[in-house]
This record gives structure tokens, sequence and C-alpha cells, in this order.
């Protein structure tokens, strides 16, 4: 490998590791952390890239660092033979009990409130040291986000995939109407045209009004009216005890007792395509232990969680 005319040293070897860990993280901060290194020591070390490589390397941009022109093309040189190189001989092994490590994790916050519980109670117990971090999820962003290092996982929907991503299923859901207990339409089935003239709530991130029960009406040549949006699924059960709306939510998060109270639960007039949940990350983190051990660990808890809450579901 030749960098700028000269046959690589040992030393500059060992810069290259640091710095493509500092490139994907897109901190210096980050970096540290994912290489077990003090912050001063990979500064210390991206002085040293300066001095051997003659470039800046990274500049600040306020609070963030950003990478020179050099950087950008020598990355796009040697990244992909770093990160094969790692895979290759990496033997190292992840310790939860003495881990340090922090993991960020996009996710919608009807999944948090799923899997949090029992994530942070598993790591209370088993990795004291490792930190937890949720970062808001949209089908766009989170892939981006997972692109850029910026989050190490995602659990969501997957509408987008390629060579830079990985996935893995973990749950499906079809949809239950909500609405309040007394509501007039509550106690009995509900008709396709009542469920046409009624008012709806739709959970939507972006503020979209358009969701898959809509999709669903598209097909059939019908159309609902979407009277209100949240982007907050907490916000859902207060909203619906408090007014005529009806909502279409997945059936298993509806099991949870402190939502569906004071809720009628009863099933939709049309049929909707059920929904997916997949544990997405970037292609490089494949065989590093510590997103190894998250991810099974997410995996195991999401599908316990979901199958206790489906597998509980009766149309009441």
């Amino acid at each position: 490998m030749y960098l700028r005319g000269r046959h690589l040293k040992n030393q500059e070897l060992t810069l290259l590791y640091i710095f493509d860990a500092i490139m994907t993280e897109g901190s210096i901060t980050r970096a540290s952390e994912r290489l077990s290194m003090t912050q001063p020591a990979v500064s210390n070390a991206v002085s040293r890239m300066r001095h051997a490589w003659k470039d800046p390397v990274f500049v600040k941009k306020g609070r963030q660092i950003e990478p020179t022109s050099y950087a950008l093309s020598l990355w796009d040189q040697v990244r992909n033979p770093m990160h094969e190189l790692s895979r290759a001989v990496s033997t190292s092994a992840f310790d939860p009990a003495s881990s340090r490590r922090k993991f960020r994790i996009a996710l919608v916050d009807m999944m948090l409130d799923l899997l949090w519980p029992a994530l942070v109670g598993k790591l209370e117990r088993d990795a004291p040291g490792v930190d937890l971090h949720a970062v808001p999820y949209t089908l766009g962003g989170a892939h981006m986000q997972l692109r850029e290092a910026h989050v190490d996982l995602a659990i969501g929907m997957l509408e987008e995939h390629d060579h830079s991503l990985r996935s893995t299923w973990l749950a499906e859901s079809g949809y239950v109407l909500a609405m309040r207990k007394d509501h007039p339409l509550a106690g009995r089935p509900i008709t396709l045209e009542e469920f046409l003239d009624a008012r709806h709530l739709l959970i939507s991130p972006t503020g979209d009004t358009h969701g898959p029960v809509d999709s669903a009406l598209d097909a059939m040549g019908l159309s609902r009216r979407v009277a209100v949006t949240v982007n907050h699924f907490p916000a859902i059960p207060q909203l619906l005890k408090t007014s005529d709306l009806v909502t279409a939510l997945p059936d298993g998060m509806m099991q949870d007792e402190r939502l569906r109270e004071g809720l009628w639960l009863t099933r939709l007039p049309i049929e909707v395509d059920p929904i997916s949940v997949y544990l997405i990350w970037h292609a490089r983190h494949d065989r590093e232990p510590g997103l190894i051990w998250m991810r099974s660990l997410v995996e195991f808890l999401v599908r316990e969680r979901w199958q206790d809450l489906v597998g509980e579901m009766t149309d009441r």
C-alpha cells in the first residue's frame, strides 16, 4: 500500500487504523471509544498523521471536525481494504461485564417502549458500564445515519436496501382499530362505511398523512379522512380517550395494559398488509464483536416481547 508515492511504514499503518476509525465515526471522541483508546491518545495520533502525511487531515468546523480533501481521497483508497483486513484478523472478544462501550440505536418511540425497559434491565445486570442512547428513527434518516456511522443499529421498517446495509427480520404485526370505550362505534364490529366516515388519527414521524391503511384504501379506490396526525406514539391513548377519533395501530403494541386502558379494540373492516420490523446495521459492523453481542441481545428481547404481546391479542 502506498501513500503519496511512499511505501507505508508500520507506524503509518497504525495511523491508518486510527484514521479509519475517525472517518467511520465522524468524531475523535467516538473513535477513541471504538478503539478503546483515550481521547488524548487519538488526538496525538492525528498530530502524527499531519506530520507524516504533510496535510491538516482534519479541520474544526464549529464543534465538529471535517476531513480535508486529502483525507477524503485517502479514505476512498483505504477504507475497503482496512475493513476487510479488520474482519480478517479480528479475534478480539467483547466482554459486556467490563466494557465501557456506547451504543446508539435509531428506533421509533413505540419500539422504544417495547424494548428499552427489558434492554436497560439486561445492561444493568450484565453490562453495567455500557451506555445506551436512543436516536429518532425515520426511514431515510436512519439508513443515512447508519451509512455515516452516526448510529450503530436501527430498528424499524425497511423500504430501501443496498450492499452497504445488513438486516434481519424481527417481527410482523397486523393492525387493530382503537377508540375510546364509549365511542359511538364501540362495542360491535365496525362497517366499512362507518370506518370511512370516521375521523382518523395517524401516527406519522414525518407529518405525512398517508400511511399503510391509506395505501390499502387506494387499491380499493377509497379514501378516509386523516383529521389528526401525531409524531409521538404515547400521545395516542389520551387523544383517543378525549375525542371521537379512531386509529389503526399495530396489534401487538396495543396489548400493553397501560395503553389499552379505557380503549375499545376491534378489527379493521379492510385487509391491510402487515408491517415487518427489521434490525438494520452497516456492513462494516458484520463481525465487530460488540455489535454482534448487541444485535443478538436486541433480536432476542424484541422477538420475545413481541411474541408475548401478539399472542395475547383478542378481539375486544
